[in-house]
C-alpha cells in the first residue's frame, strides 16, 4: 500500500483527515520537517522513504533545483489542478482519485509527475492524457 506524503500547500488536516478515513496511509510535512524546508531537500527524502508526494504547488516541476530532486530521488508526484479550491474541495478531489492514484503508483515505476483533477482524473503532466479510467 502506497504511502501519501501531503505537501505544505495542502494544509495539515482536511487532505490528510480524508484521506486516512478513505483508509489511506498518510503523512504530513510538518510532522517531519520544517515549514521552511526547502522543497529539494523534502523531496529528497520523501522520494527515498518511497511516499507518493500530493501536493498543489505545480511550480515545482518547473523549477531546475525541485526537478532535478524528483529524477534524482526516484520522487513519484501527483499535483492536483484546478484552481482555488477549499480544503474540502482539495480533499474530495484527492479522495475521488485514490483507487487511480493507487493503481497508478503501483503500475509505474518513479520519478513521475501527475496530475490529478477535481473529479478525480489523473492525467499525464506533459501531455495531458488521461492515464487510468
Amino acid at each position: 500500500m502506497c504511502v501519501y506524503f501531503v505537501d505544505r500547500s495542502l494544509g495539515r488536516h482536511v487532505v490528510a483527515d480524508a484521506l486516512r478515513g478513505a483508509g489511506a496511509r498518510v503523512e504530513v510535512h510538518d510532522d517531519h520537517f520544517r515549514q521552511d524546508c526547502p522543497d529539494q531537500e523534502w523531496l529528497a527524502e520523501v522520494g527515498r522513504r518511497g511516499w507518493v508526494v500530493l501536493t498543489k504547488d505545480h511550480r515545482i516541476a518547473y523549477r531546475t533545483l525541485e526537478r532535478l530532486a524528483v529524477a534524482e530521488s526516484n520522487v513519484r508526484m501527483l499535483v492536483l489542478v484546478g484552481g482555488d479550491l477549499s480544503g474540502e474541495q482539495m480533499a474530495a478531489a484527492f479522495v475521488r482519485a485514490l483507487q487511480r492514484m493507487q493503481r497508478f503508483a503501483r503500475e509505474h515505476d518513479p520519478p513521475f509527475i501527475a496530475k490529478v483533477y477535481r473529479d478525480g482524473a489523473l492525467k499525464d503532466w506533459k501531455s495531458g492524457a488521461e492515464l487510468l479510467r
